[in-house]
């Protein structure tokens, strides 16, 4: 009988929550059942906001965000489960990776916060729930990020070809995958991938992304503006590393700003940080040439995609619709897994991307 997991994902975006559902047979062959996405209302997205910066009240806003984050999210995987005519009880578990509200893996202690109370889920859905993921890899002395290199690694990994997949979220990540398997699995992130972008194009545009990249290939690259973005200290660091909305977000770039800027040209430059930050990683990898699979709602900015391309003449850039997993379903997916791994005893992290002292098997469980 095949097993059949959910996977819940809300990202840096804080668009929607997205629910995917997986099974895997005896052969521990996997096959993506459906998937089904929920908008945030406008003001739980403000309210999450919020919380991703320091302000007053914050434990009330805190408690009661998690409930509301959580009741959302039960929602989805039950519209999902509906969709599909499945009944709670053949599905084994539910991977959540609830909202990401802080990360700060560089302090002393470091720590990493995501919210979305599973015992709500696990109540409203009838189904178990496994979450906080992340928190067990910082114990260990990890990062805590990436999470998803694993399960790229269980997905795309090729003997004949080497492979770099590139997520574009709210951040970008990559996950360097050999094709030689004496060569360990790495990854890290990059710096921002849409959450700047994004961020500009909702306070100029009201439009919550910039779709293919149209209103940045409107504009001009400001290179003074782009010189000095790119001397944010993340991009300093080595490896392994982790980002999040604490280190790029709208008041770090406003005063940057200029009154003569035009708001296309910025547009213009932010799409420009976002690739040159990635192709600068990528080429200092030792291979010679590769296959490059996008995901991440960034894998359908045409004007993103042209540039990456143009600074990586070495690599074939693919979408993850190849593998039949459309990019925007990546991430969620990973998290079924990622929850199938727990209950069945397994590890999810890769300690050479996150830095932990060893593989760790991660997340509570929340039994139905």
């Amino acid at each position: 009988m095949n097993k059949i997991f959910l996977g819940l994902m809300s990202g840096t975006s804080l668009d929607a929550v997205d629910a995917v559902a997986i099974s895997f047979d005896s052969d521990e062959q996997m096959k993506l059942l459906g998937t089904h996405s929920l908008a945030l209302t406008a003001q739980l997205r403000a309210d999450i906001l919020a919380l991703t910066q320091p302000s007053d009240n914050e434990i009330e806003s805190l408690g009661r965000v998690d409930v509301e984050i959580a009741q959302l999210f039960a929602q989805c995987a039950n519209q999902l489960r509906e969709k599909l005519q499945l009944n709670a009880t053949q599905i084994t578990a539910i991977g959540s990776h609830g909202q990401t509200i802080r990360h700060r893996p560089y302090l002393t202690p470091p720590f990493t916060l995501q919210i979305a109370d599973p015992n709500i889920i696990a109540e409203l859905t009838g189904i178990t729930v496994v979450a906080d993921f992340r928190r067990r890899d910082v114990a260990a002395g990890g990062q805590g990020a990436p999470l998803v290199p694993a399960f790229h690694e269980a997905l795309l990994h090729s003997d004949a070809v080497n492979r770099v997949v590139l997520n574009l979220g709210g951040m970008a990540n990559i996950t360097v995958l050999p094709a030689d398997t004496t060569q360990i699995v790495y990854g890290y992130d990059t710096g921002p991938a849409n959450v700047l972008m994004d961020a500009w194009c909702w306070r100029h545009l009201q439009q919550s992304y910039d779709k293919n990249g149209v209103w940045a290939a409107s504009g001009n690259i400001i290179p003074s503006l782009l010189e000095q973005l790119l001397l944010h200290p993340f991009f300093a660091k080595k490896a392994p590393k982790s980002t999040g909305r604490e280190d790029f977000h709208l008041d770090w770039l406003l005063p940057y700003i200029k009154a003569e800027y035009q708001a296309q040209d910025v547009q213009a430059t932010l799409l420009e940080l976002t690739a040159i930050s990635v192709a600068q990683e990528i080429n200092a990898l030792a291979f010679a040439e590769g296959e490059l699979f996008l995901c991440g709602g960034g894998a359908y900015n045409h004007a993103l995609w042209q540039s990456l391309a143009q600074k990586l003449p070495n690599y074939r850039l693919l979408s993850t619709e190849t593998i039949a997993i459309a990019p925007t379903w990546i991430e969620a997916t990973a998290f079924a897994w990622l929850a199938k791994q727990t209950m069945e005893g397994l590890s999810g992290n890769l300690p050479a991307v996150t830095g932990a002292a060893g593989r760790r098997i991660l997340g509570g469980i929340y039994q139905a």
